[in-house]
């Protein structure tokens, strides 16, 4: 069993000092999978990594909102979902009139160049919406892409994270994202 493991049983028993010990431990891969996750999302432009490793990593150790984490693998998949909460709500709330809604967003740097255009970026709202259309009818599939895009995990990884074997994983993943191209016209 890794250090991870082991801190993360004791969070589960409700010592509240282990995650001190956690953080430390986890803190790069984080971080790394915080920065994967913003490189060329609109939605969160201003949203550096070690907010969002910290945001997410207090919404994990909260007393209210401990799961049960089962291994190291499950531990980053939640990460990778509190992650993904973060960024959606802070898409939604820019889309409000209050945060801007409708205006186009121009960098200061360079003003006689032409804006940069933000189509190759991912649009995390209309993936959130896919993503919640596709979880009702494949809740097992669309675990499987969380875990692929949101906590970056490999086939193999994923499917010992779910407990299934890398060809259904395979399936899963061929499945899933010729649903999700169609369904966001990528």
């Amino acid at each position: 069993m890794s250090d991870v493991t082991k801190i993360l049983r004791k969070i589960e028993d409700g010592e509240t000092a282990a995650a001190t010990e956690l953080l430390p431990l986890v803190y790069q891969e984080l971080r790394k999978l915080a920065a994967a996750r913003l490189t060329g999302e609109r939605a969160a432009p201003s949203l550096q990594p070690t907010v969002l490793v910290h945001d997410a990593f207090l919404r994990l150790v909260a007393k209210d909102q401990q799961d049960q984490w089962n291994s190291r693998g499950h531990f980053f998949a939640a990460a990778a979902e509190a992650m993904r909460r973060i960024l959606i709500e802070r898409a939604r709330r820019r889309q409000t009139l209050k945060h801007g809604a409708n205006h186009e967003r121009i960098s200061l740097d360079g003003l006689s160049a032409k804006p940069s255009s933000d189509t190759d970026s991912v649009d995390l709202l209309a993936l959130d919406e896919a993503l919640s259309e596709f979880e009702q009818h494949w809740p097992e599939k669309c675990r499987l892409v969380k875990l692929r895009y949101f906590a970056g995990l490999t086939i193999a990884e994923a499917a010992q994270a779910m407990n299934i074997s890398d060809s259904t994983a395979e399936r899963y993943w061929r499945f899933a994202k010729a649903w999700l191209y169609s369904r966001l016209d990528v």
